[in-house]
């Protein structure tokens, strides 16, 4: 029996479902917004990562880059809406993204050129990050800003939905810029290294740009196709295989771009390396005497430690940042038993001590992690006869191992007769951030000072050490210098009624809390003046 259905389905041909010309286009110009746009931020993100051997990263730097960008972006928008309102047409839109890529190509070679041509002046960091980024970054961002109106005019052209097509591009070009800037912190920078995320850009930009570029239809797109192409096969090969455009950097991980330099061979110290972290340098270390420390104030912390707890029969330390494992390794080394924990924000930092910095950290408990989550996690029990500060983003202390909130979580780690000891970079003798430190460590601690190696005849950077105790420490009874009593000799200078003075008569230097530690402001004459280089 045959049944006949209630209702008849009719099939619609096959390429009834395939996409219309309209819409492929109309895709093909969504999908370039949002690569471009991706594009973008991932050359930002480098940018920081780029100029971080000369100037380091800091707030300064950081504004600097997105100043510059966006400020590019800004006036690719504008450019790019007035020629629209001309004629916008895909092959002046592929051209645009073809010049886009060969100055992403560019960027190795003026970094070169321009880093050389500023080293003959005294500029400060903001100036000089400045300049390095308009150099770098301000066409590449015009002319990846021409390209959204071009493309977003076109795509209008094929579709009545003037809201639907225009809110599309907006979200897939800040969708776009979101996944760019996850995509270059978390893995294009650790996995390829800033140089070739930036030659990958530039290459995706010029392939991108040929997508609207069909060159056999006229000799002209002909020629300029090719010299396109052979521009940027000789820019990609000649940034690749050119030794004086290699990138500076031995390891790039998610914080920092890390470097160990050789500092030569002593014939009882053996070999020496330092370690640099951007352009800061985090610690010499020598082969055959781990306790030797060469750097002066890395010295005075040790004396410090080891003059406070000089009765005791062991310690138990905890160490703010590893670094170049310096002071860890030394205090590990040194006579008396110590039981060492080191909170280590990146693991590659620690990876690259025991690969080229002769630490041996076996009998040593390494946590990668922010110290003040570190310390905020142990268990409620643990306590620390010495507590160590020694954590840097660039010149300045991250803010919130500054705060009162901080200070009281160190003391609640610190054994009754405990110390906690911190270096600090500021400027002599007008430091407004040691200044600030000195009085929120008062709020928390009985007793606090800070020394120097020597007073400098004139304002300069220096980096200052700080003691901040409940027991009155050995140091702290008036004693005005410091002999010392390891190798090498030195002596030091204790400088805390000159810290004090004046901060009594600068009313406005803040007591440093969670809520308020403008760190980077109170160290800014390091990076507007050429004392922070």
């Amino acid at each position: 029996m045959r049944c006949n259905p209630r209702h008849s389905v009719t099939r619609q041909p096959l390429d009834h479902y395939t996409m219309d010309p309209k819409q492929r286009k109309i895709t093909l110009y969504a999908v370039i917004v949002f690569l471009s746009s991706a594009l973008l931020l991932v050359l930002e993100i480098v940018a920081a990562r780029l100029i971080a051997p000369y100037v380091g990263v800091s707030l300064y730097t950081w504004s600097a880059v997105i100043g510059v960008v966006l400020a590019g972006l800004s006036i690719g928008n504008a450019l790019g809406g007035a020629w629209a309102d001309r004629q916008a047409t895909a092959e002046a839109a592929g051209g645009v993204l073809i010049a886009a890529g060969l100055s992403a190509l560019l960027i190795p070679w003026l970094l070169l050129a321009t880093a050389r041509g500023l080293d003959g002046y005294a500029l400060s960091i903001l100036s000089t990050s400045l300049i390095l980024v308009l150099a770098l970054f301000l066409l590449p961002a015009i002319l990846i800003g021409i390209v959204t109106p071009l493309l977003t005019t076109l795509a209008l052209a094929q579709s009545s939905r003037t809201g639907h097509i225009v809110g599309m591009m907006h979200a897939l070009g800040a969708t776009g810029s979101i996944l760019g800037t996850f995509a270059a912190a978390w893995w294009l920078i650790p996995a390829m290294g800033s140089r070739n995320v930036v030659l990958a850009c530039g290459l995706m930009l010029l392939l991108s740009g040929l997508l609207f570029i069909r060159p056999l239809v006229s000799r002209r797109r002909t020629v300029v196709t090719i010299i396109a192409l052979l521009g940027a096969a000789a820019l990609g090969l000649g940034t690749f295989f050119n030794p004086a455009l290699a990138s500076p950097c031995d390891r790039e991980s998610s914080y920092f771009c890390i470097r160990t330099v050789d500092e030569g061979v002593d014939p009882v110290l053996g070999r020496a390396r330092s370690l640099v972290l951007d352009h800061l340098l985090h610690g010499t270390n020598v082969e055959n005497d781990g306790t030797f420390l060469s750097a002066p104030y890395v010295h005075l912390m040790q004396e410090l430690m080891c003059r406070h707890h000089h009765e005791k029969a062991s310690l138990r330390a905890f160490f703010i940042g590893g670094g170049a494992f310096t002071q860890p390794r030394a205090l590990w080394l040194a006579s008396l038993p110590v039981e060492i924990t080191v909170a280590e924000l990146d693991p590659m930092v620690t990876q690259t001590a025991r690969d080229e910095l002769f630490l041996d950290d076996r009998d040593m408990r390494v946590i990668h992690g922010d110290a003040r989550a570190v310390l905020r996690a142990l268990p409620e029990n643990e306590r620390f006869d010495i507590i160590v500060g020694d954590a840097f983003h660039d010149v300045a202390v991250p803010y919130h191992l500054v705060t009162q909130e901080f200070a009281h979580l160190l003391r609640q780690r610190l054994a009754d007769d405990g110390i906690y000891v911190l270096n600090l970079v500021d400027a002599y003798p007008n430091g407004r951030l040691i200044q600030a430190l000195v009085k929120t460590l008062a709020t928390v601690f009985d007793f606090v000072d800070v020394w120097l190696d020597e007073l400098p005849p004139a304002e300069t950077r220096v980096t200052y050490v700080i003691t901040a105790a409940n027991v009155e420490t050995a140091m702290a009874s008036g004693r005005q210098r410091l002999h010392a009593a390891m190798r090498p000799q030195r002596r030091w200078v204790r400088v805390t009624e000159r810290v004090q003075r004046p901060a009594s008569r600068h009313p406005e230097v803040p007591l440093l809390t969670d809520d308020n530690a403008p760190v980077e402001q109170l160290i800014s004459t390091l990076f507007t003046t050429n004392m922070g280089l």
